[in-house]
């Protein structure tokens, strides 16, 4: 429970801060007054300074989603970084834990522990324990998938990345799309006469295809890094697990009901109904 408020606390903290660099960049720069120029020199031509929120307008209406995308690509990284490190996936205060259980053969108790506590450990130890009373083939065959079901449940979250880095630049490529129509609308109106409505229609179409790239580009590598992090992780927790049941005395825990899990598997209702259940035909 405290590392899920945690986690949460600190993907906020990790959004504000963004956003509140954004408004900072944001806020308008207003260039200092330049200097009366002497006699007989000419003045100094005026440079206009622009902001991010003057490049925000540029972009036109495309700069709205791709901000979303900025600050899901933030979350994302911050989350998936917390998930993928091992000390999270494994906390070594659990990991000793169980271990000490298992030492003293208290099967029980370490699945109660497991049950109680969340983690991606606790899960797999959780379910390999509930098969002890099937035998070592059972529990293998249950620790592989369960390590699988993690495995895919991180790397799932690591594609929305990847879906970020494809889809960012198509927006901005929408936005070039629509700025090059209000280019030509504005040259088919105007001419050649105006630059400037030419040149703020120009501005939309490289600030939207800049913006779209400037997305994409951390998307995709933030992609590949958490994911070579989470096989690496992911190894790292099979190797823990594995040592746990490496020298499982399955020959006394046959037939053992470790866990809480409810079986529900029983004999025929023909065979339990004895003599009244012989003449009861079963279709195949």
């Amino acid at each position: 429970m405290i590392q899920t408020l945690l986690r949460g606390f600190v993907r906020l903290s990790a959004c504000a801060l963004l956003l509140a660099g954004n408004l900072m960049v944001v806020a308008p720069m207003h260039a200092q007054e330049p200097a009366a120029p002497a006699a007989g020199e000419a003045a100094a031509p005026e440079v206009h300074q622009h902001t991010l929120m003057d490049r925000f307008r540029e972009g036109g209406w495309v700069m709205y989603p791709l901000t979303l995308c900025s600050v899901a690509l933030v979350w994302l990284t911050v989350d998936l970084w917390m998930r993928t490190a091992l000390k999270n996936m494994a906390p070594p205060g659990q990991v000793s834990q169980v271990q000490d259980l298992f030492r003293a053969g208290d099967y029980v108790g370490a699945y109660q522990f497991a049950k109680n506590n969340n983690s991606y450990f606790a899960d797999v130890s959780r379910v390999g324990l509930s098969f002890v009373g099937e035998g070592q083939n059972a529990v293998e065959e249950a620790l592989f998938s369960e390590l699988n079901k993690t495995n895919a449940t991180i790397q799932t979250r690591i594609n929305y990345l990847s879906v970020l880095g494809v889809c960012t630049p198509m927006i901005g490529l929408v936005g070039t799309v629509t700025g090059m129509m209000s280019a030509f609308a504005t040259l088919g109106t105007s001419g050649v006469g105006d630059p400037s409505k030419l040149s703020g229609a120009i501005g939309e179409v490289l600030v939207a295809t800049a913006s779209g790239l400037a997305v994409a580009v951390p998307a995709f590598m933030v992609f590949y890094i958490l994911r070579n992090r989470l096989q690496g992780s992911m190894h790292g927790l099979q190797e823990i697990v594995s040592s746990l049941f490496r020298k499982m005395p399955y020959e006394h825990l046959k037939d053992a009901h470790v866990g809480e899990e409810e079986f529900y598997a029983a004999l025929p209702n023909w065979v339990a109904g004895g003599n009244d259940g012989a003449a009861v035909a079963v279709a195949v």
